[in-house]
């Protein structure tokens, strides 16, 4: 796998001597030193505080400053391999509908009503985070009790999936879409047994409302970033980064690249205002674009680089648009939806792969994942690579024997914990006694197929430890065992594949993920050692600061 050339930042500010009550270096001896030297924006040294001097003067004539953390945890900054930062910023402005503020569809009605009134006139109102299955209802809200909130602009409340939602009738006559509008490729307009729209919308049928042609993909995959002016964008971005920051996170995998995204990035970029650091996966539309330009490996600078192509194989669980031939248990009428035909696919894999770019596919259901790892099997046979690293994004519901030849294949799957941790019963209820196995991170691990965390922000908010908790527990928001204990990974495993192993999922770990000399020194401080806490207590563990290139960008 071609890796990112960066050249290292001038020495211009003193050198820095870190130390803490307690470093967890999470290099592949599982050292804890006593501290660390930073010079530039790197790691010169990990060591003993007096050792750290010492290699100071060896290419300083500065005296080290000495950053004591006092009674602290420091581990490596956190790395979220599949993220949205866009649409979090842009939903951090919308209303919270999730589990904490509404556990019915009059109380969420209620919430968005009482935004709209401080809207002004005509201004839409998006609401985010519901999922039906933890309703009382038990279903989806409908167009006419959204209705109730407003019929004179837009309401859209989006699925805690972000694969889909509900709108109100203004909406649908706003964009002409009646009883009559067939469903697009890779998406549904849902509707009653009288044919008449529920209101319910997902995948590609929410092309009405993400505007701009450019994002409007078809069987490519879902764009869910509603369009706001470039200024706007630019603010929710910047947001969003402040979000991942408070949260240790470090790098981002941004999974859903279309140009709207990559010039939002230049724009921080430019300005100086990017601190965090950012893997951008670019659409599968824009593939042959990428293979014209000559993109056919990773590139860019240490804060803004493109990493590979993203492609959707099938919906989500969460929204029940995964693909399962044969029906959902809660909804036999309900099968999901494959984006592409096999043969199309396999090809379009192929064709990333044939110049060395990485694939990241999004996969849930067993026959979606046959397609992604027939495909995969496919493009290495065809070029042998030992170190592709071809990605599958979310892998909820792998087979055992698909999991091993995805070890044999050398894929890495980027799993989301919080998930299973927010709505793990209600993939139960969805598919049945199977969903008990969402997120298998344990089989991988015992398959050597490496275990990799992440957010899928916003559809989980950022925050690390809470994903690590549920990798470690697998118990629910509502205090569910989901499956047998052995699915479940230990806390090493878990806080390496949100650091170290998310470094190697987007070609960086020579760069990042540990603290080791010669990687940047990008590293979160927490008020507790997660090694020294209580599996049910991890999440509560607090971020205090978190550093990028060996500078604080973010205190509590």
């Amino acid at each position: 796998m071609r890796k990112l050339a960066f050249t290292q930042a001038p020495p211009l500010a003193a050198p820095k001597i870190v130390t803490a009550a307690r470093i967890h270096a999470l290099d592949a001896a599982g050292s804890a030193p006593e501290a660390f030297l930073v010079i530039g924006d790197r790691i010169r040294h990990v060591g003993a505080v007096e050792a750290c001097r010492a290699a100071s003067a060896e290419v300083s004539a500065l005296v080290p400053e000495l950053i004591d953390l006092g009674d602290a945890t420091v581990v490596p900054g956190f790395i979220d391999a599949h993220a949205h930062p866009l649409m979090l910023g842009q939903m951090m402005s919308w209303v919270d509908c999730g589990p904490d503020r509404a556990g019915s569809i009059p109380e969420i009605v209620d919430l968005l009503r009482r935004a709209a009134e401080s809207l002004p006139e005509g201004r839409p109102i998006r609401g985010y985070g519901y999922e039906q299955r933890n309703l009382a209802e038990r279903r989806h809200p409908t167009r006419f009790e959204l209705d109730e909130v407003a019929t004179d602009r837009e309401v859209y409340l989006m699925n805690a999936s972000g694969h889909g939602g509900v709108v109100n009738s203004y909406t649908f006559e706003l964009y002409g879409v009646t009883r009559d509008t067939p469903n697009p490729k890779g998406g549904e307009f849902f509707r009653d047994e009288h044919g008449e729209l529920t209101g319910e919308l997902s995948d590609a049928a929410c092309n009405v409302l993400t505007g701009l042609e450019g994002v409007k993909i078809g069987h490519h995959g879902p764009n869910f970033h509603l369009a706001d002016e470039p200024e706007e964008h630019r603010r929710q971005l910047a947001a969003a980064q402040e979000n991942f920051l408070a949260g240790g996170v470090t790098t981002i995998g941004d999974a859903q690249v279309s140009r709207r995204e990559f010039d939002m990035y230049l724009r921080l970029a430019e300005s100086g205002d990017l601190k965090v650091r950012v893997s951008m996966y670019l659409l599968s539309h824009l593939l042959d674009e990428a293979v014209e330009m000559g993109l056919h490996g990773q590139f860019g600078n240490e804060h803004l680089s493109f990493a590979g192509i993203k492609f959707y194989s099938d919906g989500t669980l969460g929204g029940w648009t995964a693909y399962f031939p044969d029906g959902y248990v809660g909804d036999p009428c309900r099968t999901g939806q494959l984006y592409h035909e096999p043969g199309e696919y396999t090809e379009l894999i192929k064709r990333a792969h044939r110049v060395g770019l990485q694939t990241a596919t999004h996969s849930q259901s067993p026959t979606a994942l046959e397609m992604v790892i027939g495909a995969i099997e496919a493009a290495l046979a065809e070029r042998p690579d030992p170190d592709a690293r071809h990605r599958i994004e979310h892998c909820g519901l792998p087979t055992p024997e698909q999991i091993e030849r995805m070890a044999n294949a050398g894929i890495y799957p980027v799993n989301q914990p919080q998930h299973h941790y927010n709505w793990g019963e209600g993939v139960e209820q969805a598919i049945g006694t199977p969903g008990e196995r969402f997120n298998p991170l344990g089989e991988f691990e015992r398959a050597g197929v490496p275990v990799t965390i992440s957010s899928d922000a916003p559809v989980a908010d950022p925050r690390p430890m809470e994903a690590v908790q549920a990798a470690v527990s697998r118990v629910t928001r509502r205090g569910t065992q989901l499956g047998p204990d052995d699915l479940a990974v230990s806390l090493d495993t878990a806080l390496r594949a949100h650091t170290i192993s998310a470094a190697r999922a987007l070609g960086r770990e020579d760069d990042l993920g540990s603290i080791e000399a010669g990687k940047r020194a990008d590293f979160a401080v927490l008020d507790r050692d997660p090694y020294e806490t209580e599996a049910a207590s991890l999440a509560s563990i607090r971020v205090t600061s978190t550093w990028v290139g060996g500078e604080r960008v973010f205190a509590r």
